[in-house]
């Protein structure tokens, strides 16, 4: 006697296998999208590969990060959807228009001033030159229109900013690195300062080589009279799902003839700073970050507490400290406004000097700054 296969059973198959190569066909397609960047190849990668920290096909940080048991991923998935944190602003926050006129004429030769464009995100004119910091101008940081969506309208459109001489990237997280603004700043002839392996990105999105500055910790570059150093930091990387690490990231020390600057980047607390201050301090002012930290050591290993933040000021030997990587979007298990309550507490603990502008708001280095509470209102 023939066993037949039931026909219920063969048409459900039939459907599974299509449904199958429906999903993959599908992942493929989103995943090839030109958002998610591309993977170091050739020569790139053999720099890579050279790289001490480079290890098993990916980087690595110089004080390992704890790491992210499956308890505590289920925690964070949980906390997604629960808790009572008020995680965004009830209110508009305010933001100061920037008026393009004011940025046509050049930048003073001996002068620093900077305006916070929102999260990371800032305009600073440094002895000559105009430099952006990590600029994301989109609605949503996300490969897909889908995602954390950002709090305010910057205080500057993208296309009325001036020509920028140097844009800053200090890792590939969609939060810093944003295609749209990247290709259109590299159309006006920005030259792009980035870690090893970001410049694949970079090339990939159609950004000339000869426009691409790739570093790896402690290598130099010099633009028009100022040095830019590209140094740790204690993070990761990542844009897609199996490129966790891939691309180094960053801090950055920037140097001119009159003034200099650090950028934190996004970052875990760690003795490096010490020696960055050492080597390259001390510095006029350091824009560093302040939120999207916690719960758990795997997370606050690689996005420190504001008074942790407060430290590294110290350790860089930064005479201001500016804070970035709050207000803007929600990325984090606190409410939005707790990272510059903690800060400002812990500054006023420690004596160090924090500005807290509103965005869109001028801080010039050489002339003193009148700091508001300004998030107090935002009610």
């Amino acid at each position: 006697m023939r066993f037949r296969i039931p026909r219920w059973l063969v048409w459900s198959g039939i459907v599974l296998a299509a449904l199958v190569a429906l999903l993959a066909a599908t992942a493929w397609v989103v995943l090839s999208q030109p958002q998610f960047g591309a993977r170091m190849s050739g020569a790139r990668l053999e720099r890579a590969k050279a790289h001490p920290q480079y290890r098993d096909g990916r980087f690595v940080n110089l004080q390992p990060e704890a790491p992210t048991g499956i308890a505590a991923l289920g925690d964070y998935i949980v906390r997604q959807f629960s808790g009572n944190e008020v995680r965004e602003p009830p209110s508009p926050l305010p933001v100061l228009a920037v008026d393009k006129a004011a940025l046509a004429a050049a930048p003073s030769r001996s002068g620093l001033r900077t305006f916070w464009i929102g999260h990371s995100s800032t305009y600073i004119e440094l002895d000559g030159l105009r430099v952006l910091l990590d600029p994301v101008f989109a609605e949503r940081v996300s490969p897909l229109p889908v995602g954390p969506r950002r709090f305010h309208s910057p205080p500057i459109a993208l296309s009325d900013l001036p020509p920028i001489d140097a844009v800053l990237i200090s890792h590939d997280h969609y939060d810093h690195l944003d295609m749209d603004t990247v290709r259109h700043l590299a159309a006006r002839g920005s030259r792009f300062f980035v870690p090893l392996g970001v410049g694949a990105h970079l090339e990939h999105w159609g950004v000339p080589p000869a426009q691409i500055e790739e570093l790896t910790w402690w290598e130099k570059r010099t633009l028009g009279g100022v040095e830019f150093a590209c140094t740790p930091s204690r993070h990761y990387s990542g844009r897609g799902l199996r490129d966790r690490s891939a691309t180094l990231w960053s801090s950055w020390s920037v140097i001119g003839p009159q003034h200099r600057f650090f950028y934190s980047g996004d970052t875990g607390y760690s003795p490096l700073f010490q020696e960055i201050g050492s080597r390259l301090g001390p510095f006029d002012i350091a824009f560093i970050k302040i939120g999207a930290y916690g719960p758990g050591p795997a997370w606050v290993d690689i996005h420190m507490t504001p008074e942790d933040a407060v430290r590294v000021s110290r350790d860089v030997r930064a005479k201001r400290m500016f804070p970035v990587h709050w207000s803007t979007f929600n990325l984090a298990y606190h409410d939005w406004d707790e990272p510059i309550r903690r800060a400002v507490a812990e500054a006023r603990r420690t004596g160090a000097e924090l500005v807290t502008p509103r965005l869109g708001e001028w801080v010039d280095v050489n002339s003193a700054f009148a700091s508001t509470p300004w998030w107090e209102a935002v009610r």
